[in-house]
């Protein structure tokens, strides 16, 4: 059952926006970076006259980005970027506080589109993804609404790396920004933040213990790497596989065993995907996993464990814990599967702390204004944040942690760039 406002909101129940707000207030307290921009920029409003269709994780975080939108000026229609990392309260208090929202948890994929369309009805100057699923059904459905968008943005990588292959074909319409590139956003959301809210969703989702454990992580990048570190500390054995050489000789390097997921499929005790990639866990793979192996992915895509081939050939499924199914093979192995294989870190716990988002959610500001004002983003492909806005990001959020560093002398200013200087 749904609440549904005509041309406003379609949520879970409306009744849980108190709840919700509550949330929306714990996050405002740990994300001193967006509100000190939300602080510096109401009264100017640099996105006055701009419609910005978002399609990102209803989290509380997010909230807090989607009000910053609007006390900066802009009118915002909204939808959750995957039908299980809506949470219903934080969705509710958004609709109680006039935001234009479809979403809510377990949407099918009918619905998802949907409630995506519903956002594109108010014909946006501004889109913000987070899988370019937004993006995508605006060249794919939706041309001619192209020719009035400004530019987007981009959160994450799988997203990312499809966008620049459109760029790369001529075939993008408008201009979009990767946030996910920054380093204010991949150097720290996909690193500390998808290391620990990954472990966060398993353990909510087990309550396993991790220390002993062979735990296998597909993809050593930013957070297969992030990932890995985190499950070390917590005593686990890690093993990487990876497609790439140089990203599994820096896993060899950094301490962790590096082999073909055909092999490691047959000791491991917890599987994580986090490459982007389908396919990456097969059925063949599960056929020879060990009893009580537990799989699950942190990518954003439900394409990285072979589900579907699982699903039609196990002798019989069961949910034995919130998050978790029990399958078992026609061997009569039992494995178990978190969060229908969706992204663990959101389906199965809260996704990323406020004080990672803080600082991907202050890029994403940021690259909207930008887009506003027409600083960059004139040619239609992908582009970066100007590196001058990581840099007023991190020095916001060392301030506000009570770090300070040193600064360059105008000697030393000078001899970054001299020449005439030798040994």
């Amino acid at each position: 059952m749904t609440n549904e406002v005509d041309g406003m909101y379609k949520v879970k129940d409306i009744s849980l926006a108190v709840a919700g707000r509550k949330q929306i207030d714990w996050a405002e307290s740990r994300m001193p970076v967006l509100m000190t921009l939300r602080e510096k920029y109401k009264d100017s409003k640099p996105l006055s006259g701009q419609r910005i269709a978002g399609c990102l994780h209803v989290t509380k975080e997010t909230a807090c980005l989607v009000e910053t939108l609007v006390d900066l000026g802009a009118d915002v229609a909204w939808s959750g970027c995957n039908p299980l990392s809506t949470n219903d309260e934080v969705s509710a208090a958004l609709a109680a506080n006039n935001i234009k929202i479809w979403a809510w948890y377990g949407m099918d994929t009918d619905n998802y589109y949907w409630a995506i369309d519903r956002t594109l009805d108010f014909k946006p100057t501004l889109t913000l993804d987070d899988g370019a699923d937004l993006i995508f059904r605006v060249h794919n459905n939706y041309p001619e609404l192209a020719e009035g968008i400004l530019g987007g943005t981009e959160e994450t990588t799988t997203g990312v790396h499809r966008l620049r292959a459109m760029g790369d074909d001529g075939k993008l319409l408008y201009p979009v920004v990767a946030v996910n590139d920054s380093p204010i956003k991949s150097h720290f959301d996909n690193y500390y933040g998808t290391g620990q809210s990954t472990l966060d969703g398993v353990l909510r989702a087990t309550a396993i213990l991790l220390a002993g454990k062979n735990v296998v992580i597909a993809g050593y990048g930013q957070c297969g790497s992030g990932l890995a570190i985190r499950a070390k500390g917590a005593g686990a054995n890690v093993i990487v596989t990876e497609v790439e050489p140089v990203k599994a000789l820096q896993a060899v390097m950094d301490g962790y065993r590096v082999m073909p997921m055909s092999e490691a499929a047959k000791i491991g005790d917890l599987f994580i995907t986090a490459t982007g990639m389908k396919d990456v866990v097969t059925y063949e793979h599960m056929e020879t996993m060990k009893e009580g192996a537990v799989v699950c992915n942190t990518g954003h895509y439900d394409v990285e464990i072979e589900v579907a081939k699982l699903m039609q050939n196990i002798k019989s499924v069961r949910t034995i814990r919130e998050n978790t199914e029990e399958m078992i093979m026609p061997s009569g192995t039992k494995i178990y599967l978190l969060a229908k294989g969706r992204l663990v870190n959101l389906a199965a716990a809260e996704g990323h702390s406020p004080e990672i988002m803080d600082l991907s959610f202050a890029g994403q500001l940021m690259a909207l204004i930008s887009l506003t004002e027409k600083k960059f983003g004139e040619e239609n492909k992908v582009s970066t944040l100007p590196y001058e806005i990581d840099l007023e990001l991190a020095s916001i959020k060392l301030e506000t942690m009570s770090f300070s560093i040193d600064t360059l002398t105008a000697e030393q200013e000078a001899y970054k760039t001299a020449y005439h200087e030798g040994t």
